[in-house]
C-alpha cells in the first residue's frame, strides 16, 4: 500500500510517500522553493518523493491530504454553495447540499471525506482528506514504540479545533474530547509573541528562549495567569477580551486591553528589557501549567502511563523536557516534526493504519528522508563554482581538528533531515567549549538576535554525564531541553543558555555514524563529547537542501570551512 501524504496551505506544506507503514521519502516544499515557511501546493516535494521511491503518481494507491473540507460542511453556506464561481465548485457545493439532509447536522463530526479518481488504467485512486488534529496524532503515536498510548495535540488551530484528547491502542486512535476556536493556547503564545515584537506563527522560539532570562517570580505571572482559567473536565478558556486574532476580519492578535494590562509592547529589536525579559518568562509558565493540566486529566482519564504529544506547541522544548516531571507519565515520544510540516507524515500513516488497518508500524529512529547527492555530484557542482577545494580518505580526523581550533564549518551529509531541526546532516558545526562561540555564529553566520542558544550534539553513551537526566535518556531529534550539570557547564559555554540549559541532541551510531564518528575524533582530540549543532541557514531562509544551496550560502556568510560528502572547501 503505497500511500502520498500532502500537506498543503498550513505552516509548512510538506510531501510524503509510506509504503506499508515505513516512511520512504518525504520533504518540506520550502527546501527547493527557498521560501522560508511557503504554504504552497508542495509541487517539488512530490516530484521528489516520486522520483527518490521510483514510482509515477499512477502507482500510488492513495493520496492523502492533512485538512478536511468536510468540517467546514457542518453550516450550510449558501454564498458559496448556491453560486459557484467554476465548476470545480461542485467539489464543495454538492456535497454541502446533500450534507444538509442529514439530521442533526452541527453534531456530525467527519473525521475523513473521501473522493475517487479513477484512472485510465481503469484503477480506482482513493484520495482521503483527514482532520488536521488526527493527522498531528497520528504523527506522534505510529511513529512511536508504543502499543498504546495517551495522546494530546496542540496547535494554534486546524480546521476547527485547537486541542484533540486521544488515546492510541495497536493501529486506532480513538479522540476522547476536542476543544475548539476560540480557545487556542497555540494563539495565546503568538499573541505574546506579537505582543514582544516577532513574527507570530514563526517566531516563537525566540519568545521560548527569552523566557529563560529572567526567573518565574515576577510581578507579571497573576496579569498572565488571570488570562486563562483551568476546567475540570481538562480544558481551558481564555478571556478572549484580551486577544483579537479568533476575529478574522480585525488586525493584529491582541486588544487594547492587554497594553492596559501588561504596558507598551516592544519595538521588535535586539535590546530587551527586565520587564519584557519577565513577560516572556511569565507566559512561557503560563503556558506550561496549562499543557501539566491538559496532560495530568489525560493521564487521570486513561490510566496510560506512556504519552504521544504533537501539534505546534510541542516545538516548546523547553516544556517537553518537564514533561515526565510535571505529569504522571512515565515516558513521552515526540517525533522529529510535530509541527506542520510532519502533517504529511501524519495523515499518510493514518489512512494506512487507521482507514485500511494494516498493523505493520515502524518506529521513528531518525528524520533522513530528504534528498541525497553523491560525491559526483557534489565534485561537478564544486567546478561549477570553481571552489577551492580538496577530497579527503580521513574526513572526520580532518574536521573535527578543524572544528578544535575554532574554525565554523559547513556539514553537509546524506539525506535531508526532515523537520525544523538539522539533526547533522544539513548542520552549521562549532567548538561548544569557545565562551564567544555563540555570539560568532549569531552574528557572522545566522545574522539573527544575540540571545539566540545553539544545541549540543552528544555522543547518546555520554549524555548522562553532562546533563541532569535519568541514564539511558535519548533526544535524538533535538526535541527536550534539559539542565547541563553546574560542573560541566564551563566546559561547554557556547551550548550553555542563560539558565543553564541545552536543547539535547543525543547521536546514535546506528542512525548516523558519519556524525558519530565526526563527535567521536573531536572527543579524542578534547576530551569533549559534544559539538555544537545548528541548522544550516542564513536567517530567514530554510535549511540548505541542495550542493548549490550549500555553496551559496557558505559563500554568504562568515563559515570557514564548507564540508560536502569527502570534499573540503575553503574560501580563497
Amino acid at each position: 500500500m503505497k500511500i502520498l501524504g500532502i500537506n498543503h496551505d498550513m505552516y509548512i506544506s510538506s510531501a510524503a510517500i509510506v509504503d506499508d507503514g515505513k516512511i520512504i521519502a518525504a520533504s518540506p516544499e520550502e527546501r527547493f522553493t527557498r521560501a522560508k515557511q511557503t504554504r504552497l501546493f508542495p509541487k517539488n516535494a512530490i516530484e521528489f518523493c516520486l522520483k527518490d521511491a521510483s514510482l509515477s503518481i499512477e502507482d500510488i494507491d492513495a493520496i492523502a491530504n492533512a485538512y478536511n473540507p468536510a468540517v467546514h460542511l457542518q453550516k450550510f453556506n449558501p454564498i458559496l454553495s448556491n453560486h459557484r464561481r467554476f465548476r470545480g465548485d461542485y467539489l464543495y457545493s454538492i456535497q454541502d447540499h446533500l450534507f444538509g439532509l442529514l439530521k442533526n447536522r452541527e453534531e456530525q463530526e467527519p473525521d475523513y471525506m473521501l473522493l475517487q479518481i479513477p484512472l485510465q488504467s481503469g484503477k480506482i485512486q482513493n484520495t482521503y482528506y483527514v482532520t488536521h488534529h488526527l493527522c498531528h496524532a497520528s504523527n506522534g503515536f505510529f511513529l512511536s514504540p508504543f502499543e498504546e498510548a495517551a495522546i494530546l495535540t496542540a496547535d494554534g488551530r486546524g480546521e476547527q479545533d485547537t486541542v484533540v484528547f486521544a488515546t492510541g491502542h495497536g493501529n486506532n486512535i480513538k479522540v476522547l474530547q476536542r476543544m475548539s476556536i476560540p480557545h487556542s493556547l497555540g494563539t495565546f503564545y503568538s499573541a505574546f509573541t506579537h505582543f514582544l515584537g516577532f513574527k507570530p506563527n514563526s517566531d516563537e522560539w525566540k519568545v521560548m528562549a527569552l523566557s529563560s532570562y529572567t526567573g518565574w517570580k515576577n510581578p507579571y505571572y497573576k496579569k498572565i495567569k488571570s488570562l486563562i482559567s483551568l476546567k475540570k473536565d481538562g480544558t481551558f478558556e481564555i478571556d478572549l477580551s484580551y486577544f483579537k486574532e479568533f476575529v478574522h476580519e480585525t488586525t493584529g492578535y491582541y486588544s487594547p486591553k492587554l497594553l492596559e494590562l501588561l504596558g507598551p509592547s516592544s519595538a521588535g529589536n535586539d535590546d530587551y528589557d527586565e520587564r519584557l525579559l519577565q513577560i516572556a518568562s511569565a507566559m512561557q509558565r503560563v503556558t506550561e501549567e496549562t499543557l501539566t493540566h491538559m496532560l495530568t486529566w489525560l493521564a487521570n482519564e486513561t490510566g496510560l502511563k506512556n504519552i504521544c504529544v504533537s501539534g505546534g506547541m510541542f516545538m516548546n522544548s523547553v516544556y517537553n523536557g518537564r514533561i515526565k516531571s510535571q505529569t504522571p507519565f512515565e515516558d513521552v515520544f515526540i517525533s522529529s516534526c510535530p509541527d506542520d510540516s510532519g502533517l504529511s507524515l501524519g495523515v499518510a500513516l493514518y489512512v494506512n493504519h487507521q482507514i485500511m488497518g494494516n498493523t505493520n508500524r515502524h518506529i521513528q529512529t531518525h528524520n533522513y528522508y530528504g534528498p541525497e547527492y553523491n560525491n559526483e555530484v557534489i565534485e561537478k557542482t564544486l567546478k561549477q563554482y570553481k571552489a577551492n577545494y580538496t577530497k579527503t580518505n580521513t574526513l572526520e580526523e580532518d574536521v573535527a581538528k578543524l572544528i578544535s581550533e575554532g574554525k565554523l564549518i559547513g556539514w553537509f551529509q546524506g539525506k535531508m533531515e526532515f523537520g525544523q531541526r538539522a539533526l547533522g546532516n544539513r548542520s552549521i558545526l562549532a567548538d561548544p567549549r569557545n565562551n564567544k562561540m555563540k555570539e560568532t555564529i549569531n552574528t557572522a553566520v545566522k545574522f539573527r538576535e544575540a540571545f539566540r542558544p545553539f544545541a549540543p550534539s552528544i555522543l547518546e553513551e555520554h549524555a548522562n554525564s553532562y546533563f541532569e537526566i535519568e541514564p539511558g535518556t535519548k533526544a535524538p531529534f533535538m526535541e527536550k531541553v534539559y539542565q547541563i550539570k553546574k560542573e560541566k557547564r564551563n566546559k561547554i559555554p557556547a551550548v550553555t543558555h542563560a539558565d543553564g540549559s541545552g536543547r539535547l541532541q543525543t547521536v546514535s551510531r546506528e542512525t548516523n555514524p558519519r556524525y558519530y564518528r565526526l563527535i567521536e575524533q573531536f572527543y579524542k582530540l578534547t576530551n569533549i563529547p559534544i559539538i555544537l549543532n545548528t541548522s544550516f541557514n542564513l536567517n530567514g531562509e530554510p535549511v540548505v537542501c541542495s550542493p548549490t544551496d550549500a555553496i551559496r550560502t557558505f559563500n554568504s556568510c562568515g563559515l570557514d570551512v564548507l564540508v560536502m560528502g569527502e570534499y573540503i572547501i575553503k574560501k580563497k
